[in-house]
């Protein structure tokens, strides 16, 4: 006997907002991690990711009764929580660096004993990241990324990050799908440059 399929995240947010708490939990443990992640490789430094996802969640709490997904042919989502979510990471990241000049440097400490470039040197999901195996590793893609205009390195973390396909970066940053094609293109293009010396 087959267990029931997980419920979707946007069920999920109908739930909350309905006064389920549990959906709230199951969202968090959901998408956490990558929401973090993809805050902490924007702004530089943990202790500003922490304050940054966290804020992104009381958003999510706050604006649950208002989130409605606009559903699409077969009555699915046209636009995905997760899409939805990252939207709001995204505006809490560049309210912050607007706020805040320079980017934190590769070796500054990030208040747990460990640099910026020390978080790269784990498994990810998405292409070089993978390829990050050690501190010089990291260290060098995150310099590379850092020598991305910013709307690249932008599409590129929302893709590696958050998971988004084209369209979804498209939605999330307010460009047409041609131009966010273009800059995942691009910055795929520089980074792969910059990554050939990694051994």
């Amino acid at each position: 006997m087959s267990s029931p399929a997980a419920p979707e995240d946007e069920q999920l947010m109908a739930a909350y907002a309905a006064g389920d708490a549990r959906a709230f939990e199951m969202l968090y443990d959901r998408h956490e991690a990558r929401l973090w992640s993809y805050v902490l490789r924007s702004v530089g430094d943990a202790a500003n990711a922490d304050e940054l996802a966290q804020e992104v969640w009381f958003s999510v709490a706050r604006q649950a009764g208002a989130y409605r997904p606009t559903a699409g042919a077969a009555g699915r989502p046209t636009a995905r929580f997760s899409t939805w979510l990252f939207t709001l990471a995204r505006h809490r990241v560049i309210d912050h660096l607007r706020a805040r000049r320079p980017h934190a440097r590769l070796d500054d400490d990030l208040g747990d004993g460990q640099t910026l470039a020390d978080t790269l040197a784990a498994p990810s999901g998405f292409g070089p990241l993978r390829r990050v195996e050690t501190r010089e590793q990291a260290a060098q893609l995150l310099a590379a990324l850092d020598a991305l205009p910013p709307a690249q390195r932008e599409a590129f973390l929302l893709q590696a990050e958050a998971g988004m396909g084209v369209a979804e970066i498209a939605a999330a940053t307010g460009v047409g799908p041609e131009t966010a094609k273009s800059r995942l293109r691009y910055a795929r293009a520089a980074l792969r440059r910059a990554l050939e010396h990694i051994a």
